[in-house]
């Protein structure tokens, strides 16, 4: 039987544009998605979100948009109202999401309000279009001389991009021509302008790029693919004027040969799921070179366990290798739907699990953990730690995340099958019902699951009519030991092929499969070379990672300490938390923990949260070159590489607070050595922005301990004129009962800057350390690290 594109023959049976082109067949795709529109999921874990999603998210989307003039903006530039501008030059942007979103939600269940309230936006954005195709209602209302002169900083294209696919999944959900016209529209007035033999230029924040490849995929237009190549090919060209970008805009070298990612995370991964299309259609093997160094950069060097990336203080973006803080990971939730979209593009590329896998990490743990279980609060960042001043928000200015988590959440079912010469691919485990066409067939696959919380897993399988093809069943990187069988009948050393079970026989309507994942609690340990992580661990059941909160866990959870050989249990709670499953040990001090799924933390009383844990036995200064490490970035722990119990210190052990801060006070016991007082490659804490104040800081220890001396490492960032500097004067102060009473030192109080200021004093015994400090007139000030002993 031959196999044939399944997005293609998608495209070819809904799309009517006269006069259609067929698209080219991929020259380097193994694996074509099965649509959002062919798969209707209906489980216990993603119906609800769904549901929440259409019935909550997406009106609530849509009010902020009305309440901050998102639409009306287009409904001025339209001529239908009069005023000016509200908010960011790129709030274009979030009404497209939304409406992609709410095309997602029309495809799972039509909904007339809905329906409307799309409507009626689309006739504002189409009214705000100018007659040669432009839409920007930004330039179009403010600085109507200046279009086209910054792409750099002014998003006229990334705006484009989104109204492209936003236009693309409404057009498919419903067949509606309004949103499309407008997109094909503006997509033409971008191709006169910009190519080859035009002007040479890329988008600051990329996003076209892949959406015009999706645009390709549906009218078989082949410019919209030259075009998408276009802006690729001149990316990082040392010939093009204007001068480069920058490696923030991933503009500073060739795409073809960037070896490392860097910069803005969120633009990265737009500009990688750009190319990873292309690449998959032309067979350019120099951009698919490029996208497995790129892939191994991030993966095995700079990915958070959750899915997460990015790193405070790196502009929303990439610090070094290994360089994974907890509490100042930034792990924006735009991020990890980026990564999300380019794995997606690279399982497809590529057909190989591990890629599927990435998929799943980010999309049950770093994506939602953006959004909250009601559907109208949401997390820009992501920390893995936290000293419980991070709570998500109704909405904020620069909405990018929560417009984009709500476009993303109704899309899962397009993720979860694809086609490819091997027959049918399940990538994601989500009970329901999908219409796989195949060849001159189409074969309904039905999963019965509680997937993540059980590993389970059966499928029914029903051509349409008998015949031979694979079913290829993803097996996820977590599962070391899975059972099958096929009608009842096990099945013994079935093959596995780049990460997938391959089920190749005669197919007939009816056949079961039983898949059994089994979902063991797991210890995992990041690379040694992952300093923050050192002496600890992560836990994860299945897909889900876990993390610990002080409402479960007798308030502290910063000083939570497994025993070398911990003992865990699930216990699936359907009155917690929307219904999860949590884990329940015994900590070293023999108090009982729980961790419940990092993705819905915060959702209680406010307090600590962690991720990674203290476990008694893990080496702090582990081998980093155990060849076992080579190609992983975590792994789950052998206990065999626990070593003598080291005594934690009592730095390590504290629980740090400050008067005031900017950023979380974990950054004083890191354990990250600066390399000079102006680091700005590790964590810092500051009393930003208070000035010429007297502020402190302070050290809880879990119990009563003796101190005699203290390191502390200034914050100074004079030498690129910024506003911290070492303080004027400072002291050092212990907790004596109720009251702070100051050490008798016997050194001097330095506030030298490149090196640790040590301060001796008479031994005392204390809960608590405090350091007061006098920040110098009209400057604030931090502390890169603090020791004691």
């Amino acid at each position: 039987m031959k196999l044939q594109n399944a997005s293609m023959l998608t495209a070819l049976a809904v799309f009517t544009l006269a006069p259609t082109a067929r698209a080219e067949e991929p020259q380097h795709r193994k694996l074509s998605a099965v649509p959002f529109t062919e798969v209707k999921l209906q489980d216990e874990f993603w119906s609800p979100r769904i549901r929440t999603n259409r019935e909550k998210s997406l009106p609530h989307t849509f009010r902020w948009c009305q309440q901050t003039g998102r639409f009306s903006n287009f409904a001025k530039a339209g001529g239908l109202m009069e005023g000016q501008f509200e908010g960011i030059y790129f709030n274009d942007s979030d009404v497209y999401k939304a409406l992609e979103g709410a095309a997602y939600s029309l495809a799972d269940r039509r909904d007339p309000v809905l329906e409307k309230m799309v409507d009626d936006v689309i006739a504002k954005i189409a009214a705000a279009q100018r007659e040669n195709g432009y839409l920007n209602s930004y330039y179009t209302l403010k600085e109507p001389d200046k279009k086209w002169t910054n792409l750099r900083s002014m998003h006229e294209l990334y705006c484009a991009g989104h109204l492209i696919e936003g236009a693309v999944a409404h057009y498919r959900a419903t067949g509606k021509r309004t949103l499309l016209d407008v997109a094909v529209k503006f997509a033409d007035r971008i191709d006169e302008i910009f190519g080859p033999d035009k002007r040479h230029d890329v988008p600051g924040h990329e996003e076209l790029e892949l959406a015009l490849v999706r645009l390709y995929e549906l009218t078989g237009q082949q410019r919209y693919m030259d075009l998408s190549k276009f802006f690729l090919d001149v990316r990082g060209d040392q010939s093009r004027r204007p001068r480069l970008y920058g490696a923030y805009c991933q503009d500073h070298v060739p795409v073809r040969q960037q070896t490392e990612i860097v910069g803005h995370a969120v633009r990265a991964m737009y500009l990688y799921s750009g190319v990873a299309d292309v690449a998959g259609y032309t067979g350019d093997q120099q951009m698919i070179d490029a996208m497995d160094r790129i892939w191994q950069s991030v993966a095995l060097r700079k990915m958070y366990v959750t899915g997460g990336i990015g790193v405070q203080g790196h502009g929303e973006g990439f610090s070094g290798d290994y360089a994974l803080p907890n509490a100042q990971a930034y792990c924006e939730t735009c991020a990890a739907i980026g990564m999300a979209l380019w794995n997606h593009r690279l399982n497809l590329m590529h057909g190989e699990a591990k890629y599927a896998d990435v998929v799943e990490r980010a999309i049950y743990n770093g994506i939602l953990s953006g959004i909250d279980l009601g559907g109208e609060k949401f997390f820009y960042v992501n920390p893995l730690a936290s000293a419980g001043s991070r709570h998500r928000q109704p909405f904020f200015p620069c909405a990018c995340c929560p417009s984009n988590v709500v476009r993303f959440v109704p899309s899962v079912p397009g993720y979860v099958y694809a086609t490819g010469e091997d027959g049918i691919f399940v990538n994601l485990y989500v009970a329901g019902v999908g219409k796989v066409p195949l060849g001159d067939t189409t074969v309904q696959v039905m999963q019965q699951t509680r997937y993540p919380w059980d590993g389970k897993v059966k499928l029914t399988i029903k051509p349409g009519q008998p015949a031979r093809f694979a079913v290829n069943l993803r097996i996820p990187g977590w599962c070391h030991e899975s059972t099958l069988a096929i009608n009842g009948k096990p099945v013994d050393s079935p093959t596995v092929r780049n990460g997938y079970l391959r089920l190749d026989r005669a197919w007939k309507a009816g056949d079961l499969v039983d898949l059994d994942l089994p979902m063991e609690i797991e210890r995992i340990e990041a690379h040694p070379k992952v300093k923050a992580d050192a002496g600890r661990v992560a836990l994860q059941r299945g897909p889900i990672v876990y993390c610990f909160e002080a409402v479960d866990n007798q308030g502290h959870v910063q000083d939570i300490i497994l025993p070398p050989d911990p003992k865990f249990t699930p216990q699936h709670r359907p009155d917690l938390l929307g219904g999860v499953t949590v884990i329940k040990g015994v900590a070293r001090d023999g108090r009982k923990i729980i961790g419940v799924p990092y993705h819905v933390w915060d959702h209680r009383q406010p307090g600590g949260m962690v991720v990674w844990v203290r476990q008694d036995g893990k080496s702090r200064a582990p081998d980093v070159d155990d060849p076992a490490w080579q190609e992983k970035l975590y792994r789950p722990l052998d206990p065999v590489t626990l070593g003598p119990s080291t005594p934690w210190s009592l730095t390590e052990l504290s629980t740090p607070s400050a008067s005031h801060r900017s950023n979380d006070a974990a950054a004083l016991n890191d354990q990250l050595e600066p390399a000079d007082s102006c680091d700005h490659d590790i964590p810092r804490f500051t009393w930003w922005d208070h000035k010429a104040t007297k502020e402190w800081v302070q050290y809880d220890f879990p119990s009563a301990g003796k101190v005699s001396a203290v390191e502390v490492y200034w914050f100074d960032d004079e030498r690129i004129k910024r506003h911290c500097r070492a303080p004027q004067s400072w002291r050092l102060l212990y907790k004596s009962g109720d009251a702070w009473k100051p050490v008798e030192a016997k050194t001097e109080y330095g506030t030298a800057i490149d090196k640790y200021n040590r301060v001796t004093f008479a031994p005392v015994e204390t809960t608590a350390l405090r350091i007061e400090v006098q920040l110098k007139p009209q400057w604030s000030g931090g502390i890169l690290e603090w020791k004691v002993e």
